[in-house]
């Protein structure tokens, strides 16, 4: 069984000519399913009024389409976002006889540099996300952890406790004990579905449905994190460097609100301390607590940055 997410960023009107429609929050979904494999393209829908919509759509996925049809400050800002998630498989679909040309030098020294440049043809793109999907065939195995990041959460009847996510690394089976973070709170995994087939097992990259024990739907939120890894950490402040990107003028100052986005969080940051160029250190204090991994990427974003709101990125340590 294979599975890939995509997100299709950019202009709208791609997404529902390949699959079909699902849920919609601040992501709208739609699914594709051939056999066992199955496709999951994500819109951010409420973005560029809300940053939080293209950052979520981006990280869930492994695969991005950008789609073009005028260029201009959002198209910038979102090469930037997909670039700061190090996204660097993907296609580019361009309209209004934009040409290859006048988008290479945007794109250029970024993740998205090689993505190749499709016609807009819905079954022949259809039939390759397919093929890739195929070529995954991940596999759970053994001496490996899992993470779920949780999107969303509700009460099934008869069921329990539901939250949908896309695995973020490693795998896990029914029946395994789970640690529902920042809770800490160990539950038992019932049942995991995927695209509404039951299934023993989710690995990285499924987009599944998890049904848990031992929980309520509303003790938990979006951004919680389900796992099986020992290894998980809390963090509430920040102290090393950022990563800036390319288009971002000048080093964060002392008193800045921030916002920094790993896996389904979103926390504000406060700069409490920072360098006068932009390779000093700063210290950032988180507005709660970041579920991570050691090393794992947080993308800094600054809402109040104008046509530019994603700065760059920080390391957890």
């Amino acid at each position: 069984m294979g599975n890939l997410n995509v997100a299709v960023v950019g202009a709208s009107g791609l997404a529902d000519k390949i699959g079909k429609k699902g849920t919609v929050t601040d992501m709208t979904f739609y699914e594709v399913k051939e056999g066992s494999d199955s496709i999951t393209l994500i819109e951010p829908s409420k973005y560029p009024d809300k940053l939080q919509s293209l950052f979520y759509a981006t990280e869930m996925a492994e695969f991005c389409i950008l789609v073009v049809d005028k260029i201009d400050s959002f198209l910038g800002e979102t090469i930037v976002m997909v670039d700061s998630q190090k996204m660097d498989k993907g296609w580019i679909v361009l309209r209004n006889y934009i040409q290859p040309e006048q988008l290479t030098p945007l794109i250029a020294g970024t993740s998205l540099e090689h993505y190749e440049f499709v016609e807009e043809n819905h079954v022949d793109m259809r039939l390759a996300l397919i093929a890739m999907a195929k070529a995954e065939n991940r596999k759970a195995g053994e001496g490996t952890c899992g993470s779920c990041p949780v999107d969303s959460h509700f009460n099934v009847k008869g069921v329990g406790t539901v939250v949908l996510g896309s695995v973020a690394d490693g795998w896990f089976r029914k029946h395994d004990k789970m640690t529902v973070w920042p809770l800490g709170k160990q539950v038992t995994l019932k049942s995991i579905q995927k695209h509404d087939i039951d299934c023993d097992d989710g690995v990285k990259g499924d987009h599944v449905g998890l049904a848990l024990r031992d929980i309520e739907s509303d003790e938990l939120d979006r951004g919680f994190v389900c796992s099986t890894d020992p290894g998980i950490k809390m963090s509430d402040s920040y102290h090393g460097k950022v990563q800036y990107n390319k288009y971002w003028k000048n080093a964060v100052k002392e008193g800045m609100m921030l916002h920094v986005g790993h896996w389904m969080q979103i926390l504000p940051v406060r700069v409490v301390l920072a360098g006068a160029d932009k390779d000093s250190e700063v210290t950032f204090e988180l507005d709660g607590k970041m579920i991570h991994k050691s090393g794992d990427k947080g993308v800094l974003m600054y809402y109040d940055g104008g046509k530019l709101r994603v700065i760059g990125t920080i390391t957890f340590p």
